[in-house]
């Protein structure tokens, strides 16, 4: 099965990160595009219990189903992988609903997509997320490259975040004292405290 690895680190300025991967060799694949991410799970919170995740998500106008497994947190996170594209995000939503799955939880950022501009999408992929949350890069590839490429942009091991979205959201909850249910950029503006 398909592994994801990856790391995510805080970032301070999208402009500069930008002029360091540039300096460092690597190019827009992806523009800033909007993406919206819904997650669906049993009743009982089945899935989150067995640490998966079920997810449809509209990047752009592009919708794709992704299974990831129970992962491996060490130095960079790993997780078995499987997605699909899609041709309806909604009809993907009827059948998960008819097969008893609901929506928990939704997260939506901008992001855009770097490459190395010699090695071009093989070795490993840069993203850049706009969040309701903040700004994070999450660098996903082999760990030999992931480290390479960090180590390029500036940011050192210690910076490296190996939580998901939902539990960065939760955190930065208990820390703001929102009420938000969802990590979206309406429910996060509308709850501030």
């Amino acid at each position: 099965m398909p592994r994801e690895i990856e790391i995510k680190f805080r970032v301070a300025s999208v402009r500069a990160l930008a002029r360091h991967l540039r300096a460092a060799g690597f190019r827009v694949m992806t523009r800033r595009t909007h993406e919206m991410n819904t997650l669906y799970d049993l009743p009982g919170e089945l899935l989150r219990q067995r640490k998966e995740l079920l997810r449809i998500r509209k990047y752009g106008s592009e919708y794709t189903l992704t299974h990831k497994s129970k992962g491996k947190v060490g130095r960079h996170s790993s997780r078995q992988e499987l997605q699909t594209e899609l041709k309806s995000g909604e009809q993907m939503d009827a059948i998960l609903r008819a097969l008893g799955y609901s929506p928990s939880f939704r997260y939506e950022k901008f992001r855009a997509e770097w490459v190395d501009e010699k090695k071009h999408h093989r070795e490993g992929l840069v993203v850049v997320d706009e969040t309701p949350i903040g700004n994070f890069c999450e660098i996903e590839g082999s760990p030999r490259w992931i480290d390479g490429t960090a180590k390029k942009l500036g940011v050192s091991p210690d910076e490296y975040i190996m939580k998901n979205y939902a539990t960065l959201f939760a955190e930065w909850k208990r820390k703001t004292g929102s009420t938000a249910q969802e990590m979206t950029f309406k429910a996060t503006l509308s709850s501030r405290v």
